[in-house]
């Protein structure tokens, strides 16, 4: 193998493309609380929009040391079977939290399957509205 010159630690962002903006903010912003770090304002003016232009209309979320972004693209639909992405996990800290976020999603009207024991860890998967799958996951 090659040597590699230098070291990559983390995640540092991951951006999502969905079809209907407004609709997966108030999804995501609902599921998971995340404060916004960065959006184009309404009132903004032509050369903050063309600063901010690398966002194409959407949101960027800090997740705390990882940044998770949502673009609008034209109608599709995910398929984790084609090239690409499969899901995205999010670590929680416990099965407990699991559970807590089970019942959020519950009330929310979120469909999901029940809390898995995979070995390891544990895992809750849902799907967000452009069918992305999503995963919460927990250590044992």
């Amino acid at each position: 193998m090659d040597r590699v010159d230098f070291t990559s630690t983390s995640i540092a962002h991951v951006r999502l493309t969905v079809t209907d903006i407004e609709r997966s903010r108030q999804f995501y912003e609902s599921v998971f609380g995340w404060p916004v770090l960065l959006e184009v304002p309404d009132n903004a003016d032509e050369a903050t929009r063309n600063q901010l232009s690398f966002l194409f209309g959407g949101v960027i979320y800090d997740l705390g040391g990882t940044l998770l972004g949502l673009r609008p693209v034209a109608a599709d639909r995910f398929d984790e079977d084609r090239v690409g992405l499969d899901h995205i996990a999010f670590r929680l800290t416990s099965r407990d939290e699991l559970d807590s976020a089970a019942a959020h999603l519950d009330e929310l009207g979120v469909a999901h399957e029940p809390v898995k024991d995979i070995g390891p860890s544990y895992i809750l998967e849902f799907r967000d509205p452009d069918n992305i799958a999503l995963e919460l996951t927990a250590p044992k």
